[in-house]
């Protein structure tokens, strides 16, 4: 059996069957049409991820648990008649024909559907028939259909298409009033009219047509060499992070309550080095008091003890950061940071302190263990309670993964019901607890909340989609808000995140995979007092694994994609410099850097062989960021060395077995 076999088969079991679908002829076909065959060569190595993946025309190739969950709702027979709108690459109309005695396909992109038609006959799929035109008219000619399909969001359903269905027909389309949300429904045709049914919420792209949206005249790109002089005549440079004037950046940035900066990579010095000098500057002038990072909130905790100048605390020793990626937080960067943060602290009286907390969810039997330990000092009734709760995650604390995958396949029980009592019963308790030590309590109860929702995430994980990102990005929303309820009214908070956590998720490609992110929540949420701001290089070094779970190393970043927001940036010739972009001074320059670009994204695993496919994503950068931070060329990020952790104190979080 081929690789490509064995990814097509496992994509079966573990995308779509794992997700309820159960129509057998519709896991069979997904079984048999090769994905790959429908992909640019590049791509053909992605064939079987959970992920839609781009193709000509601008347009993607559906993610697989859509082509499969739509074709199984039309409740196909194999004499059935079906008309699909929305070509794309054939893999769709594909599927159907394996299961249909005849499908007809139109597609509005001429380039698409000729593409498509050459593919399908080379295949033989000799029952399905390609049409270039507008699908929102049908296809009359062949009509009525036992089945349609939509493949892109109209606001209502076309009555072209009402009117080509067949009596005991089904129609699914997603329909929505907004061009980039919808319902997906199913229409039946019986004697006595139509029924609708609603299947769930969707993302698709705009059903363009004459009984559909109108089509925007697409914006002409200007040129890179035209958008790049554009940008420097309003860009300010930056001569050096340590003496940057960052003052009309904290002017803009204003009475805003939270603050996001982002990076391109997990492992660039310049990312971190600037965030830190913002960041001081925030806590100095603009009275923000919180650092929220994309840390796990126990190993957090472990440095927020610290630079409050708190004693050791009472526990088993255990050493924080030290699950993969160990650089992105143990590194001198962020030491420079937490030791400035302590000096910023002794200075001052507990109200007058800024705090550092952890947002991620990774370390769920870490977080156990510590809400064990503080019931155990204060309420041990409790924590009996705890213990037997939290047992029935603890066959695999040696892999949690493995958890999710035994919850999911029925083979163990879901432990959901006592994580989430144990969180409930904390916060019950909580003017009874906090009123012994409020940092204590916010503690544990960071900790208990942190065990609900991984046990939610690792289980998320085996239904692939965007559930499980939405999950994970919610919960550090969620958990950023209890630090600002926890601090009061006037509190303020600065996140550090990757930029695809803090940009606008709904101005990226991820909104369209019906994925959100922190800076959306955000924004929903603060509105004009959340304040985004993205950075990002064209080349350099970085430190990053070519694999999860890799050894770190020091990669070369290559020069941007032509196509891309760092070829513009690079191009102006300015080695570093801050671009406003929410009222920049001139508003050409919005407008401008408005039509979609490709954008960088390396996390901790960077592959530069495979760099358009692994770390390039389209976005629209003046909806993702209000600012934007640039330097050309960059340098990894310094690692913290063993023997630079043995020189440090015992009680510091980066000594290497500190206490609890």
């Amino acid at each position: 059996m081929s690789d490509l076999t064995t990814q097509r088969e496992r994509m079966v079991r573990e995308q779509i069957e794992a997700r309820g679908i159960r129509d057998r002829a519709v896991l069979r076909a997904m079984r048999e049409v090769p994905r790959e065959a429908f992909l640019p060569p590049e791509l053909e190595e992605f064939a079987y991820e959970d992920t839609p993946l781009p193709i000509a025309s601008d347009q993607t190739i559906s993610q697989p648990y859509i082509v499969a969950l739509m074709t199984a709702a039309l409740q196909l027979g194999p004499n059935d008649r079906v008309l699909e709108i929305g070509t794309g690459s054939g893999f769709a109309a594909a599927i159907l024909g394996r299961i249909a005695k005849e499908v007809y396909t139109i597609e509005r992109h001429a380039e698409l559907a000729e593409r498509a038609a050459h593919r399908l006959r080379e295949l033989g799929f000799h029952n399905v028939t390609v049409h270039h035109g507008d699908g929102t008219l049908g296809w009359p000619e062949h009509a009525p259909y036992d089945a349609i399909v939509v493949t892109a969001g109209g606001p209502q359903v076309p009555q072209a298409l009402l009117d080509q269905l067949a009596v005991g027909g089904r129609l699914v389309i997603p329909v929505g009033e907004e061009r980039n949300l919808q319902r997906l429904v199913r229409i039946t045709r019986n004697a006595e009219g139509l029924q609708h049914e609603e299947l769930g919420d969707v993302r698709f792209v705009p059903l363009i047509g004459a009984q559909g949206w109108e089509g925007e005249p697409a914006r002409p790109r200007s040129s890179t060499a035209t958008l790049a002089r554009l940008v420097c005549e309003v860009a300010q440079p930056i001569a050096g992070i340590a003496d940057a004037d960052l003052g009309s950046l904290i002017e803009r940035i204003g009475d805003a309550r939270v603050v996001c900066v982002g990076e391109a990579t997990h492992g660039t010095s310049e990312f971190y080095a600037f965030r830190a000098r913002l960041t001081r500057e925030l806590i100095r002038t603009r009275g923000f008091g919180i650092v929220a990072v994309e840390a796990d909130w126990p190993d957090a905790a472990r440095v927020n003890r610290w630079v409050q100048g708190l004693g050791m605390a009472t526990g088993r020793p255990w050493r924080a950061f030290a699950r993969f990626p160990v650089w992105m937080w143990r590194n001198h960067e962020v030491l420079d940071f937490v030791e400035s943060l302590r000096e910023w602290n002794g200075a001052r009286e507990p109200e007058g302190r800024a705090h550092f907390y952890g947002l991620d969810l990774y370390s769920m039997y870490t977080s156990i263990r510590l809400v064990l330990e503080y019931l155990d000092r204060i309420d041990p009734d409790t924590a009996a309670i705890a213990r037997r709760r939290y047992a029935c995650l603890t066959p695999w604390e040696g892999d949690p993964a493995t958890y999710g995958a035994a919850a999911v396949s029925g083979r163990y029980r879901v432990c959901e019901d006592e994580a989430v009592a144990m969180l409930r019963d904390m916060l019950a308790r909580e003017l009874d607890y906090a009123a012994r030590d409020g940092e204590q309590f916010l503690d544990a109860v960071g900790n208990a909340r942190l065990v609900a929702d991984a046990e939610r995430y690792y289980r998320a994980m085996y239904y692939g989609g965007p559930y499980s990102w939405n999950l994970r990005d919610t919960h550090m929303f969620e958990t950023l808000r209890a630090l600002l309820d926890f601090h009061g009214p006037e509190s303020k908070a600065v996140i550090w995140e990757h930029n695809s956590h803090l940009g606008d998720a709904s101005a990226t490609e991820m909104g369209a995979r019906g994925e959100l992110n922190v800076g959306q929540l955000c924004r929903r949420h603060f509105r004009d007092r959340a304040f985004l701001i993205g950075q990002g290089t064209d080349h350099g070094t970085v430190a990053a694994a070519h694999d999860w779970d890799g050894p770190m190393g020091e990669v070369g970043v290559r020069p941007s994609h032509p196509e891309s927001y760092e070829r513009v940036f690079h191009d102006t010739q300015v080695r570093a410099f801050l671009l406003h972009l929410r009222e920049p001074a001139r508003a050409e320059v919005r407008d401008e850097l408005t039509p979609a670009r490709l954008e960088r994204a390396i996390g901790v695993v960077y592959r530069p062989e495979t760099e358009l496919q692994s770390h390039y994503f389209h976005a629209v950068l003046p909806r993702q960021f209000d600012e934007w931070v640039w330097f050309d060329e960059t340098q990894a990020v310094h690692p913290l060395s063993e023997e630079d952790a043995r020189r440090l104190p015992r009680a510091h979080p980066f000594a290497p077995y500190g206490p609890a």
